[in-house]
């Protein structure tokens, strides 16, 4: 009997949760969009439209924003990992 896999989310909802989960540790961390975007060297506008789930980021720029704030890159995809899902 085949086990059936569990479906990947969507794009858009996987943009919505990446941003969500971006937005919870900046504000952990009390800083603002502006202070976030200078430590990635990204703009501000970049970085507020990937909170609200609007950008599909490259690889490059995950890493950037998570070495932003010091934390582990897997940290900010852990909420998309299959085994978080319902």
């Amino acid at each position: 009997m085949l086990r059936r896999l569990p479906k990947a989310p969507t794009k858009e909802k996987a943009q919505v949760v990446f941003g969500a989960t971006l937005r919870g540790f900046r504000e952990a961390q009390a800083l603002t969009q502006e202070a976030l975007a200078e430590r990635a060297d990204l703009h501000t506008n970049y970085v507020s439209s990937v909170e609200r789930g609007e950008r599909n980021l490259s690889l490059h720029n995950i890493v950037r924003l998570a070495y932003a704030l010091d934390i582990e890159v897997s940290v900010l995809l852990r909420p998309l990992d299959k085994r978080q899902q319902p």
